[in-house]
């Protein structure tokens, strides 16, 4: 055979492009989209509810594996993907400035979800009810912020009203705007909330003395200070409850 012969009776070789890399390549049931409307929402994981938001990978990653390497980085913990920025997002592979954009839009939809279904006045009548008021404001924050928990005389609350926002270490709490707030609300009792985004429930001496501070002018204002809880997304450390009051 020559060899014009064996080049016409040799078939073209073709290399095939992979393409288990596209979700359009999976079965209809593993699909993000098509599962949802097959088996329902809660059928999804985290990894397959984060990839419906992405909307598409990369050249050679899905969607899906993208949002399993985002979920890595933060060891699957949605709270901890609800603290990244915009920024700290765009560092994980295959997520732009788009998508980084979607991811924290959809988490602080959840988060007000939350404080909605808060909207009810609650009764304030332990500790453990501060927290749940003020957890949707707090939650998730990288910096300190004071906040204050105004009550009428049946303890309901009123208004939860932003003081400061400082920075990782500190905020500042200014006691004429506090009672400003408590004064113009009509309010007859004060809560003092600000949260440790370190995870350290433990007063500092600067929030001992800050206490003391506010509940000796409160008292002369006829505006007494119920309590003054340190929040942290793990839990709490309430004056109240440990005789600091």
């Amino acid at each position: 055979m020559t060899l014009s012969e064996l080049i016409s009776d040799t078939a073209p070789l073709h290399y095939a492009t992979p393409t288990s890399f596209s979700i359009k390549a999976w079965a209809e049931e593993d699909r993000p989209r098509e599962k949802l409307l097959q088996k329902g929402r809660s059928a999804l994981s985290d990894a397959e509810l984060l990839a419906i938001l992405l909307g598409s990978g990369t050249a050679r990653l899905s969607a899906v594996d993208v949002a399993k390497l985002v979920l890595s980085a933060v060891q699957n913990d949605l709270n901890a993907l609800a603290r990244m920025s915009v920024k700290e997002l765009m560092r994980q592979k295959g997520i732009g400035e788009a998508k980084a954009i979607t991811i924290v839009a959809a988490l602080e939809l959840g988060r007000r979800r939350k404080e909605t279904e808060a909207a009810a006045r609650p009764v304030i009548g332990s500790s453990a009810d501060i927290y749940r008021v003020i957890k949707p404001h707090l939650q998730d924050l990288p910096h300190e912020e004071f906040w204050v928990v105004l009550l009428n005389r049946a303890n309901v609350v009123m208004r939860t009203v932003s003081i400061s926002r400082g920075g990782v270490a500190g905020t500042v709490a200014d006691p004429k705007l506090i009672f400003k707030e408590a004064l113009e609300q009509l309010a007859s009792s004060v809560i003092l909330v600000h949260n440790h985004p370190s995870g350290n429930r433990n007063p500092s001496a600067a929030d001992i003395a800050l206490t003391r501070k506010l509940k000796e002018a409160g008292q002369f204002l006829d505006l007494p200070i119920l309590d003054h809880l340190i929040y942290t997304d793990a839990g709490y450390y309430s004056f109240a409850d440990e005789g600091m009051l």
